[in-house]
């Protein structure tokens, strides 16, 4: 006789039933009654018996939800990884490979490999136990040569803002003034190279319009990358996005679903980042307050701090290619980079309509198709384009000033 953890929806079904047969006053007394009983599987001839507490339980979701909710269940997070990601770990192999020594037999041992990373300290072993890093490394295959050559190309850019990887991380929540809290969200960029952090900022909302805050705020402070790594959200996939890339001559690529190596960069830097940093600050009162004490640990902890992975710091890595950047200048068409552009017909009158609103064109654009840039949250100005070339702003139709200016006009004749 012996005790089962999952046992089969037939045998529960038979333990509910005896419920109904078993003596008692209540449904309590009568499950207890059930309890002191043992139960026998016809297929397998094994006898079980079952606590109250648990017989309770599937009692009451029975009630409840029905027999689907006595079905053996598996794991919401089975064959993932909660402690180390395998972007992680693919980005921490590829550093420590050159520094290993092959066999007689012309490799280099999994043992060997796993021992180095927990002297190195980039993992803990309550963090990655040997037999989960062997079954990572073996389901994901991070050592196999074709794999391990393309991780090697991935994360050896040779110039600095020749590539960039970001991400979103989940931060640490802040209690607003009605008491409730508020989750934050950090948005990071990392250059691939010479792993400075472009630019790193909390928001309350994991959205496009941060995200494009971000991207704006990185591109000022580093410059132009020649190409950005995202993974596929709809924050990175966003159209503002898309444009602002074409516009700006950027490359955009994606990571592709289940690649090891994705965005190893950035994932190492969130790790560090909550390691280092959140653990020795767990309590915020505003969001402006996490934001100035994130700016001080990612220029002055981290950017100016030895990185192991390039044997530099950071930010001296990055101004040795100072001749290579390309800043983007603060005016009008930096700033319109970044609206969101659509496509409007101009009408025999000259007139385009935005948002149900009628506007005029700068010049005469009569009968063209054009394109209209706008900033998505004030939706002030509407910037008209033709032939990729900036016309000017158009402004909102004023019939009863149009109508003076016609009469005005007729009267001089």
């Amino acid at each position: 006789m012996q005790r089962q953890k999952n046992p089969s929806l037939v045998l529960r079904l038979s333990v509910l039933s005896a419920i109904d047969y078993a003596q008692g006053n209540n449904t309590r007394e009568r499950i207890k009654e059930v309890a002191k009983r043992t139960f026998k599987d016809e297929q397998s001839s094994l006898e079980y018996t079952f606590t109250w507490r648990t017989i309770s339980t599937w009692y009451y979701r029975f009630k409840k939800n029905g027999i689907a909710t006595l079905e053996n269940k598996t794991r919401s997070d089975k064959n993932t990884y909660r402690k180390v990601k395998v972007n992680e770990l693919a980005e921490a192999i590829n550093e420590v490979l050159p520094n290993l020594s092959h066999n007689k037999t012309g490799v280099i041992p999994k043992s060997v490999i796993y021992r180095h990373l927990i002297n190195k300290d980039f993992f803990t072993r309550s963090q990655l136990a040997p037999t989960t890093f062997y079954r990572m490394v073996r389901e994901n295959q991070l050592l196999e040569g074709e794999n391990r050559h393309k991780l090697r190309r991935s994360f050896a850019m040779q110039y600095v803002n020749e590539l960039w990887q970001a991400d979103t991380m989940y931060g640490p929540s802040i209690k607003q003034a009605n008491g409730k809290w508020r989750k934050t969200f950090l948005i990071a960029f990392i250059d691939d190279a010479s792993r400075v952090i472009a630019h790193g900022e909390f928001f309350y909302r994991d959205n496009t319009a941060n995200m494009i805050d971000a991207f704006r705020s990185a591109l000022f402070k580093r410059g132009k990358p020649e190409r950005l790594y995202f993974d596929n959200g709809a924050n990175y996939s966003a159209k503002e996005i898309l444009q602002a890339c074409l516009r700006l001559g950027i490359k955009l690529s994606h990571a592709p679903v289940r690649d090891g190596a994705a965005k190893g960069k950035i994932e190492r830097f969130f790790r560090g980042f909550r390691d280092r940093f959140l653990t020795q600050h767990t309590q915020f009162e505003t969001l402006d307050a996490l934001n100035e004490k994130t700016h001080q640990w990612i220029e002055n902890d981290y950017n100016s701090a030895y990185h192991s992975g390039i044997q530099m710091v950071p930010i001296d890595r990055f101004n040795l290619d100072h001749e290579r950047i390309q800043f983007l200048n603060d005016d009008e068409y930096s700033e319109e980079v970044f609206f969101v552009e659509e496509n409007r017909t101009v009408s025999k009158t000259n007139v385009i309509s935005i948002n149900s609103q009628k506007y005029e064109c700068p010049v005469d654009l009569r009968e063209k198709k054009v394109q209209v840039r706008y900033n998505r949250n004030s939706r002030e100005r509407f910037i008209v384009y033709f032939a990729g070339r900036r016309m000017g702003e158009a402004a909102l139709l004023n019939l009863h000033e149009n109508a003076s200016r016609y009469a005005t006009t007729k009267g001089d004749k």
